[in-house]
């Protein structure tokens, strides 16, 4: 589980579960480079070396092409690059029938979740490829079952588990492994949720066989650094969801 003397990149890791997965990251060993388009990405790198770990923020916006190259290329100044993680959400998530759809949400759901994507993994290819790393893409529960409203982000979080088989498939002969995370903690996301739907607090804990929602830091932070080390060297191509037992349909 040691990610000594390695490099992970994870974007979105200002706050909430690419913070936590940040600072559980930080304390198996590895330099962490904080991929984010805003200030709080330094506020995570600063919390890390508070606590004795190495970390360096990259201003990123993960939909243009040019700055994601200079995070890999951070990353790549600070030691081998282990790991990819692409956590990265869009603001916005409006939820409404298809029948009477806002094109601009799904145009921002594309280019931050896929087109990120691609971003993300062209530009750390020889990198991942030298170390034989792994990039690691975050879907949702509405990606693998769906939602009744709001079907542009269920889409595009299905689409993740597409791109996950796919570049699994295509990577694995240059033993980069590929995997995809599934993930539901108690997130400012969640709790930006029970604030517009007080009903929903009640609803979760009630769909949830463990009772409570994790924290990001301990219940997600080490199942990524887990699939982050060599320990997780023969897993690719696969969905690993960690939310308390919410979902059980795989």
């Amino acid at each position: 589980m040691s990610l000594a003397d390695r490099c992970v990149l994870i974007s979105g890791a200002g706050a909430g579960v690419g913070r936590g997965m940040a600072l559980a990251c930080a304390a198996a060993g590895a330099h962490v480079v904080i991929a984010s388009p805003g200030e709080n990405g330094e506020a995570t790198a600063e919390l890390i070396r508070s606590r004795g770990g190495a970390a360096t923020w990259a201003r990123c916006d993960v939909t243009d092409a040019d700055q994601v190259r200079a995070a890999v290329a951070t990353a790549d100044e600070r030691g081998s690059l282990a790991a990819v993680v692409h956590n990265a959400m869009a603001r916005r998530s409006v939820a409404g029938p298809l029948a009477d759809p806002d094109f601009t949400v799904l145009d921002e759901h594309v280019a931050v979740t896929l087109r990120g994507t691609y971003h993300l993994a062209t530009a750390a290819f020889e990198s991942l490829r030298k170390g034989r790393g792994t990039l690691i893409l975050l879907t949702s529960a509405a990606g693998l079952e769906g939602s009744p409203t709001g079907a542009f982000y269920p889409t595009v979080k299905a689409a993740t588990r597409g791109l996950t088989k796919s570049l699994a498939m295509e990577w694995g002969p240059a033993g980069i492994t590929v995997n995809c995370m599934s993930v539901l903690v108690d997130s400012a996301a969640v709790q930006a949720r029970f604030a517009r739907e007080p009903e929903e607090r009640e609803r979760v804990g009630r769909i949830i066989p463990l009772g409570y929602l994790g924290e990001p830091e301990t219940a997600v932070g080490p199942v990524a650094a887990f699939l982050c080390s060599d320990a997780a060297r023969y897993m690719t191509g696969q969905t690993i969801v960690v939310d308390g037992g919410r979902y059980m349909g795989l």
